[in-house]
């Protein structure tokens, strides 16, 4: 059987549109707002609740995200259970890990689509981010524990505690049960990240650092534009009882949640100086037509 498999290459029905983290970002939806229309200052409370005027639609859209994640958090497991000899390259006890995490992840899948048809949606009806498996593409095992069980796994228990919440508030009982439900899990599933990564590289401290760089870059990645941080400008909030649960200490919450306002703030002054070049632009051209005059 195939080892290493390409990301290219995922296995999706006509039903999925795939897109990766490149696509995401040149996607003019996602680039800055800078029209004539769009309003002078970012709203200082973004986070998703129930009173938001696109609360349904960001619900229904994050779910799916939820559900494709899942899927390649699932192919992600299950790769890293084949890709490894045992022993020389992967213990057992880790192999067995991933294969309670494949469980687990089917189960969720399952899941998710049952409540994105709940919530009015349907598979396909957003994009598929394929980031997650592009994660679980490493030739390192403990790359693979880095970036996926405890940044993405990380950054899935911040998007659970975001609609459990959203759940509690909506007066919906289903979405929250199953949403706390899922958040167990996925609490797990970054504890084995933090235990294996820490075993692993006990006496290698030069791999422990690339790993933990390398969780980094996938946290800044998923921070883009302060989707994540601790403040109500993110829609997403950091989950740090839940994090602390899953094995990381204070500082490494402390250093995501750094990371996540860093983002947030790139974001807005990014956004200022883009309205500041608008504005010139717009001073400069009035000057030029005044002078031809």
């Amino acid at each position: 059987m195939r080892k290493f498999f390409p990301v290219e290459e995922l296995a999706r029905d006509e039903r999925f549109n795939k897109i990766t983290m490149r696509d995401r970002m040149g996607d003019p939806r996602t680039a800055l707002n800078v029209s004539n229309d769009a309003p002078a200052k970012r709203p200082t409370n973004l986070r998703l609740t129930p009173d938001r005027s696109d609360a349904s639609d960001g619900a229904r859209s994050l779910m799916h995200g939820i559900f494709v994640g899942e899927i390649q958090a699932l192919e992600g497991a299950g790769r890293t259970c084949w890709d490894f000899e045992t022993g020389t390259e992967a213990p057992f006890a880790l192999k067995l890990d991933m294969a309670r995490q494949c469980w687990d992840e089917a189960r969720h899948v399952e899941i998710s689509v049952k409540l994105s048809d709940w919530m009015g949606g349907e598979i396909g009806q957003y994009a598929e981010n394929t980031v997650l498996f592009e994660a679980a593409c490493s030739t390192d095992p403990v790359l693979r524990l880095a970036g996926v069980n405890r940044a993405l796994e990380g950054l899935a228990i911040d998007v659970f505690t975001t609609m459990k919440e959203f759940g509690d508030l909506a007066g919906d009982p289903y979405l929250e049960f199953c949403e706390d439900w899922m958040l167990a899990d996925e609490v797990t599933h970054v504890k084995m990240g933090s235990d294996w990564l820490r075993k692993i590289t006990e006496h290698d401290p030069d791999r422990r650092k690339k790993a933990l760089e390398f969780q980094s870059v996938v946290d800044k990645l998923f921070s883009y534009g302060g989707t994540r941080s601790e403040s109500q400008e993110s829609p997403i909030g950091l989950a740090r009882r839940f994090r602390e649960l899953a094995g990381f200490t204070d500082d490494e919450v402390d250093d995501i949640a750094q990371l996540s306002m860093q983002a947030l703030n790139e974001r807005k002054s990014a956004v200022a100086q883009a309205r500041a070049d608008q504005m010139r632009d717009a001073a400069a051209q009035f000057a030029t037509s005044a002078a031809a005059e």
